[in-house]
């Protein structure tokens, strides 16, 4: 892999600021509040550019791919920051490729700092178009979605909605909703937000249809399956840190328990399968464009979510086994991986939803 000079600078900054502004201790302050994240760690994002990643520039945002966002995602993900960037990074997306002249106005919104997120699911199945969410003869909104992350923080919401016959994209300014139309969530993995939103007769700033929306969902799912390995994988590489560390510390039986060949093996095959996925997120990052995905790109995409979730599942619960019986406990910082590996898993498809996919476009002629 060879980044350029701007992307290098990016992949330093973004390893020192994470490293710096977030860890384990950070990320337990966060656990019962709010929002999972200080503002005023957004707000430093916001004012490096990271909210602009993948925007061109007469948009206000940096030009540069949504490659770009790989080694922000993956350093996120090592300090276990929970921000909306990423969900903000992926509506700028699903806005641009579907019709940036319509969007614009949001577009520039976010480039300049503004929260972002889409609302699409209304089942687990991550393959379904939406059925019940509709745009009546109106023009409002109509409808409920279930599990929208970083819902609570979004100043603009993404809703993928039915008119007439089309699937189309609903854009909305989140504080045009009623009170309690966002009610949040109790996930798993409580480094992350995330909300059902119900829609009752709300009008859209902007809607969008047409066959742009598919492909731009398309694209959509893909790199928001890209953007949560890459988080994932570095993730998987804190657990390891975590877990060694523990390894060179803890005794029994008068011995240091890494010495044993039952911990040392599970921890080298922590090691290649975190190697494995960073290949592979990095790999599919140097292939992204401005243009829509091809089938190289899908499955470049696709074998990084599959591996990068198996790899932080396989870290997350080998660093529970290797604590013990304190492992199981809430104090353990094991908890921590485990269950963002739990939440990341369902995030755009598991594996099994990708090795599906990549079976089919593999091996059919």
């Amino acid at each position: 892999m060879r980044f350029d000079e701007e992307q290098s600078m990016l992949l330093d900054y973004a390893r020192s600021f994470c490293a710096d502004r977030g860890g384990l201790n950070a990320a337990r302050e966060h656990l019962e509040t709010p929002l999972e994240y200080s503002p005023g760690v957004w707000d430093e994002m916001v004012a490096m550019g990271w909210t602009g990643i993948g925007l061109p520039e007469e948009l206000g945002g940096s030009g540069l791919s949504i490659g770009a966002a790989v080694p922000v995602a993956e350093s996120l993900g090592k300090a276990l920051m929970g921000t909306p960037l990423l969900s903000t990074l992926l509506a700028a997306q699903l806005l641009l490729r579907a019709d940036s002249k319509a969007a614009a106005e949001v577009l520039e919104g976010i480039a300049g700092g503004d929260a972002a997120c889409v609302a699409e699911l209304e089942s687990e199945d991550w393959s379904a178009l939406p059925r019940t969410t509709v745009i009546d003869d109106a023009g409002m909104l109509q409808g409920q979605k279930r599990l929208v992350m970083d819902a609570t923080s979004a100043r603009w919401i993404v809703v993928t909605a039915v008119a007439g016959a089309d699937t189309a994209l609903a854009v909305l300014d989140a504080t045009t909703l009623d009170d309690d139309a966002i009610n949040p969530r109790v996930l798993i993995d409580n480094t992350h937000r995330a909300a059902d939103i119900t829609f009752n007769g709300v009008t859209p700033l902007a809607v969008i249809s047409g066959a742009s929306v598919l492909a731009a969902l398309r694209d959509y799912r893909l790199l928001g399956a890209l953007l949560v390995a890459a988080e994932s994988t570095g993730a998987a590489a804190a657990c390891l840190d975590v877990t060694v560390d523990y390894l060179k510390t803890r005794k029994q039986f008068g011995k240091l328990i890494g010495s044993y060949q039952a911990l040392k093996h599970p921890s080298v095959d922590m090691l290649t399968m975190m190697d494995s996925a960073r290949s592979f997120v990095y790999h599919a990052s140097s292939l992204l464009g401005s243009e829509p995905l091809d089938k190289d790109q899908e499955v470049a995409c696709r074998m990084a979510k599959a591996q990068a979730t198996d790899a932080l599942k396989f870290a997350g619960d080998r660093a529970v086994q290797f604590h013990g019986g304190m492992g199981f406990t809430w104090d353990c910082d094991a908890q921590l991986f485990i269950r963002r590996a739990q939440g990341a898993q369902q995030q755009f498809g598991d594996a099994q939803h990708h090795r599906q996919r990549l079976a089919a476009l593999l091996l059919d002629d």
